[in-house]
């Protein structure tokens, strides 16, 4: 959900701000979190796009490693991406940031002055860089942190393609059929002095019906579409969707397995860039489903009443057996960012798996039923055909 947001900062100068987030309880967050006074907080009733592209976080941290990794100093880096962004909103952000930094603000101020650009996990990543000097490795575990994130949601987008274009095409080849085939059979079949099959009946009274109504009907299929849009663009609609996926048993399970992966990867990021453990489950709340922000906050708490991570984050139903056993190791070694690590890594492989059986079961079925409509179609079509030639024999 995007917001616009009106904010003042540590100099009383405002700001005005555009943020994707959940709700506007974690905007508020996000925005306080680098330090800005929220102003105004309002939701745009309808927005087409602005035609400005979104500032590329991933790539300017790519980017600026690689300056940085060459001998380049902060400001000369800056300087030099100012330079390769002549134009546009990524010349405007990087000039910010430069002028802030002239000002004497450290980089992780300079950048939360942008947080519509750089999340609240970002700019604390780089905070907790700075108490070490280690800007370089901050920036490694973010981009390294980003690119598993966008490995499984692409593993998740790829899957979906082929199911999305068998639709359009069924659904294309579906239109074909009734507005312009089945009327013209329709007509063919008025002179049959013969009654017509029960359900061929039917599928011609429907398509001399859409021929003849082609617009009212084209209207209506645009209204609903319309309708559609607009109901899913509201959150209490997706929440209740969601809501409803989540008690769906084996689908519930996979959505929490993704769900908890988000959580250890970011936290353990967070805590191998020094951020203390209570303050890094406080960031990562948004990143999960209201229900499993509950769940969270009991965990936090009881991790404040002195609970073992681990025995505190399985009493919250927020560790699987198998990151429970890794947790527990992980406090045994003192290294819990890298275990967190690998428990995500472990989650996204199973996530994976799952994607990958699901496929190979569903474009099957998907095939199947839109074979089946399209036969069904074409069969009826030909229906009165054949019990006219078997009562000519």
């Amino acid at each position: 959900m995007r917001f616009q947001i009106k904010a003042v900062d540590a100099a009383q100068k405002v700001l005005s701000l555009t943020l994707e987030s959940p709700d506007e309880m974690q905007a508020r967050d996000q925005i306080q979190a680098q330090g800005l006074a929220v102003l105004s907080l309002k939701r745009p009733v309808f927005s087409v796009g602005t035609g400005r592209a979104r500032f590329p976080t991933q790539l300017f941290s790519i980017e600026l490693l690689s300056l940085l990794e060459a001998g380049l100093s902060l400001v000369e880096a800056l300087q030099a991406l100012a330079e390769k962004k002549s134009s546009g909103d990524g010349a405007r952000v990087v000039s910010g940031i430069l002028e802030a930094l002239y000002r004497g603000e450290s980089f992780s101020q300079a950048i939360g002055r942008h947080p519509e650009h750089f999340s609240a996990l970002y700019v604390a990543t780089v905070k907790a860089s700075e108490r070490t000097g280690d800007l370089k490795e901050a920036l490694s575990r973010y981009i390294a942190y980003e690119e598993e994130l966008d490995r499984v949601r692409k593993k998740l987008l790829s899957a979906l393609i082929y199911p999305a274009i068998l639709v359009v095409v069924g659904a294309l080849v579906l239109a074909f059929l009734m507005f312009y085939v089945v009327p013209r059979f329709a007509r063919v079949y008025e002179d049959i002095s013969t009654g017509l099959p029960f359900f061929s009946g039917l599928l011609l009274k429907a398509g001399g019906f859409m021929q003849a109504h082609a617009l009212l009907v084209l209207a209506g299929l645009i209204a609903v579409a319309a309708a559609a849009t607009y109901a899913l663009s509201q959150e209490s609609v997706r929440a209740r969707l969601n809501a409803r996926a989540w008690e769906i048993p084996r689908l519930g399970e996979r959505m929490r397995i993704y769900q908890l992966a988000r959580l250890y990867r970011t936290v353990g990021m967070l805590l191998r860039a020094g951020v203390p453990l209570v303050r890094s489950l406080d960031m990562v709340s948004g990143l999960l489903a209201p229900h499993l922000r509950t769940a969270l906050a009991r965990a936090r708490q009881r991790m404040e009443e002195g609970r073992a991570i681990s025995q505190a984050l399985a009493d919250a139903g927020l560790a699987t057996p198998v990151a429970n056993r890794m947790l527990l190791v992980g406090e045994r070694s003192g290294s819990m960012g890298e275990m967190m690590d690998r428990i995500a890594r472990v989650h996204d492989e199973e996530t994976s798996r799952f994607i990958d059986r699901f496929v190979r079961v569903f474009e099957p079925i998907l095939m199947a039923v839109l074979g089946l409509a399209v036969g069904s179609v074409v069969v009826l079509m030909y229906m009165p055909i054949f019990e006219l030639a078997g009562s000519i024999q």
